[in-house]
C-alpha cells in the first residue's frame, strides 16, 4: 500500500493533460483549481478501485476484471459511464488482439528464419563432411599415381 496519502494521487502531467484536452483552446485552469481536479480524480478512482474490489472478494477471485468495474460503477450510480466504458473496452481489446496477431506473425518469422539457418547450417555440416571425405580419397589417389 501507499507510504504517504500523495502516493495515492493520480501523475500531475495525465491530469493537466485531460483537462487540456476537456477544455476548448484558451481556456485557462488555475493552479489550485488543477489540484482540486487531481484530487478528486484520485478520490474517484480509490472510490471506484473499493468498490469493484468488493465484487471481485464476492466472487473469491483477489484479480479486479473489466466486469467488477462496470458493475462498481452502477453500484455507485454512475450508469452514463457504462456505454463509453463498453466501448472503450471493445477498442482496447481489438488491440490487443492485433498486438497478439502482430507478435505471433512476428515469431512465426523468427522461427521460420531460425529454421532456415539451422538448415543451412546443417547444409553446411554435410557439405565439409562430404569434403573430409573426399579429401582423403584424393590423397589415395595421388600416393596410387606416385607409385
Amino acid at each position: 500500500m501507499a507510504e504517504r496519502p500523495e502516493d495515492l494521487n493520480l501523475p500531475n502531467a495525465v491530469i493537466g493533460r485531460i483537462i487540456k484536452e476537456a477544455l476548448p483552446d484558451g481556456v485557462n485552469v488555475s493552479k489550485e483549481a488543477r489540484r482540486a481536479i487531481s484530487q478528486a480524480a484520485s478520490v474517484f478512482v480509490l472510490y471506484a478501485t473499493s468498490c469493484a474490489n468488493n465484487f471481485a472478494m464476492k466472487a473469491k477471485r483477489k484479480t479486479l476484471n473489466a466486469g467488477d468495474v462496470l458493475a462498481a460503477m452502477e453500484e455507485m450510480e454512475f450508469e452514463r459511464f457504462l456505454e463509453p466504458l463498453r466501448e472503450a473496452l471493445e477498442v482496447y481489446k481489438k488491440g490487443q488482439k492485433g498486438k497478439k496477431v502482430s507478435e505471433q506473425r512476428r515469431k512465426d518469422k523468427e522461427q521460420k528464419t531460425d529454421s532456415e539457418n539451422d538448415k543451412s547450417r546443417e547444409d553446411e555440416e554435410e557439405e565439409e563432411e562430404h569434403m573430409e571425405e573426399e579429401e582423403p580419397e584424393a590423397e589415395n589417389e595421388a600416393e596410387e599415381e606416385e607409385n
